[in-house]
């Protein structure tokens, strides 16, 4: 092949290169996007993953599937999320507690939270609600403050597990109030809240969609929700931070990853895809239901909200020596 030729030659191919990259992007996506679970189906990670799924699925043209891989505190779910192909067909909903929590906790985690994944968008917030058996004498979060204080070694409260999200708040609520209650792990809320109807148990900081049933029909007292202000689905029901614990705040963030080095222009139309997705009206009205408020933003927040909650929890786990034992 003559110079001139291999010049020409070099010159197309690069030409081609070049018009493939848009061209790639223009197409996306061709076929359905896979949103990994890393929860049980009916959880609130699901149902709210379920609801923004659908109308993202709707506005691009193509289903979202949910495939919900739970287990060992969401981390089946989410390396299954980080090994799969980085080509935008395989997402995960991430929370505090895969990505937040779960780093400190497994030591052994097949993965990197942080550098085997591509942060898309955080999608939402969610509060939880501190309720007490009917057989305690209090009525918001300073008399439950002021009963623990006065009774040591009495409390004790529910979580969802060694570990969990429910777990650690309730360890930064006691160690904010400078009070002792003793942990009774469960394996989900659901299976705490009969004792805690009964008696057995006392305290839990439960997703207030969970809990508020039993709040509503009079077996369990709602003393604070666990967010910055007021849930709309509780307006009566004070702040933590209002009630006896100033600053106290605790929510769970979720968040839509794909694996790492996915490419920059599908990054993009998914941000964008999944911001304006969270602020159509009928689902903003069914993260309302759940509890949870859209944020939307960019990646790079996601993964400042990520750091900045995971040296919170670290700490937590390091100073109370907290497993998943």
């Amino acid at each position: 092949m003559t110079p001139w030729l291999r010049r020409v030659g070099t010159s197309l191919a690069a030409s081609f290169a070049l018009a493939a990259t848009p061209a790639f992007a223009q197409g996306y996506p061709n076929k359905p996007i896979r949103l990994v679970v890393p929860f049980p189906a009916s959880g609130a990670t699901d149902l709210l993953a379920r609801a923004i799924a659908q109308k993202v699925g709707e506005n691009i043209g193509q289903q979202i599937v949910v495939d919900n891989r739970p287990g060992a505190g969401g981390a089946i779910g989410s390396d299954i999320a980080a090994k799969a192909p980085a080509d935008g067909y395989t997402l995960l909903i991430a929370t505090s507690s895969t990505h937040s929590i779960g780093p400190h906790i497994h030591r052994k985690l097949p993965y990197d939270a942080e550098k085997d994944f591509t942060p898309v968008g955080q999608v939402a917030t969610a509060t939880n609600l501190l309720v007490v058996s009917n057989s305690l004498p209090v009525r918001s979060a300073k008399d439950l403050i002021d009963y623990a204080k006065k009774h040591p070694g009495e409390l004790n409260y529910a979580s969802s597990g060694n570990g969990t999200v429910v777990h650690l708040m309730t360890e930064a609520f006691n160690t904010q109030a400078g009070i002792t209650m003793t942990h009774i792990p469960y394996k989900g809320t659901a299976l705490a809240v009969p004792d805690l109807i009964s008696g057995k148990v006392h305290v839990l900081f439960d997703s207030i969609v969970t809990a508020l049933p039993h709040v509503k029909d009079g077996k369990l007292k709602a003393l604070a929700v666990t967010s910055p202000k007021r849930s709309p689905l509780v307006p009566d029901v004070p702040t933590v931070s209002e009630t006896g614990l100033p600053g106290y705040v605790s929510e769970t963030w979720f968040g839509i990853y794909g694996p790492r080095q996915l490419p920059d222009d599908i990054v993009k139309r998914l941000n964008a895809e999944f911001n304006k997705a969270i602020q159509a009206p009928e689902v903003r009205e069914r993260l309302a239901r759940l509890g949870a408020e859209p944020v939307g933003g960019t990646p790079a927040q996601l993964a400042a909200i990520a750091s900045k909650e995971s040296a919170r929890w670290g700490k937590l786990i390091k100073d109370r020596n907290i497993t998943a034992d």
